[in-house]
């Protein structure tokens, strides 16, 4: 543990913003995989899960827990299997 203030607010500072990315990156994951699923079993809201999908992955882009090519790659992948299942 840290002695110095600065350094004791570093930890609290650090650990506040991996919660944050942690529950980012959660319902980043939940929300693919719900598309995914979707997708998977025809349903009729599989355009709007994929929709979801996106805005959340755009959303992680900009907060810059995923990297721009990341970004693009998880869309593209979803945009492909979408229009495949069509």
């Amino acid at each position: 543990m840290p002695n110095i203030k600065s350094a004791k607010k570093r930890v609290k500072v650090a650990a506040a913003k991996t919660a944050a990315n942690k529950s980012v990156t959660s319902a980043l994951k939940t929300n693919i995989k719900k598309a995914n699923a979707a997708i998977e079993a025809n349903a009729a809201d599989k355009e709007q899960a994929v929709r979801v999908a996106i805005k959340k992955i755009d959303q992680a882009a900009a907060k810059g827990i995923l990297k721009k090519n990341t970004a693009s790659r998880k869309k593209s992948s979803l945009a492909r299997k979408l229009n495949a299942s069509a």
